[in-house]
């Protein structure tokens, strides 16, 4: 049995998104984050509450899975290297986008804008798309690399 953490992207993730079907099909395995500032992104914020979004996952089981999506990824990997002896036995990160790509919303999202790609603590996997106006593939295989993810 694995415990998952969900952490989405601004604004969550409506009901037709790929993170709120599983989290139905996963049920009381799955632990949605819920940072005070979803609209107006706060980097601690999202980290804190990703933190706590672990610790109610891991009293359910001891290994803890996150499933990240867009500024979801940023979150998970700020969180992970911050937490680097949390038991986490992997991280999905789906369409991170690039911080210093045309498209990124530096305005709404000023806490996030610095970050960079560091190795992570635990086995992960990236994914991308050739349509995502945020994160080109070339920039996704790039934050593969440096997170050391697949």
């Amino acid at each position: 049995m694995v415990a998952y953490v969900i952490i989405p992207g601004i604004d969550r993730s409506d009901e037709q998104h790929w993170q709120t079907s599983w989290e139905r099909q996963w049920g009381a395995s799955a632990v949605r984050i819920s940072p005070a500032s979803w609209s107006a992104p706060d980097l601690d914020d999202w980290v804190d509450a990703v933190q706590e979004a672990y610790q109610d996952a891991s009293k359910q089981d001891g290994h803890v899975a996150l499933a990240a999506h867009s500024l979801g990824c940023w979150a998970a990997s700020t969180w992970l290297n911050r937490y680097p002896s949390s038991q986490i036995c992997g991280a999905f990160m789906v369409a991170p986008p690039a911080p210093h790509g045309p498209a990124f919303p530096r305005q709404a999202v000023a806490t996030f804008t610095g970050l960079s790609a560091q190795p992570l603590p635990c086995p992960a996997l990236v994914v991308g798309s050739a349509n995502d106006p945020y994160c080109t593939p070339e920039a996704a295989a790039g934050f593969a690399a440096r997170w050391e993810a697949r």
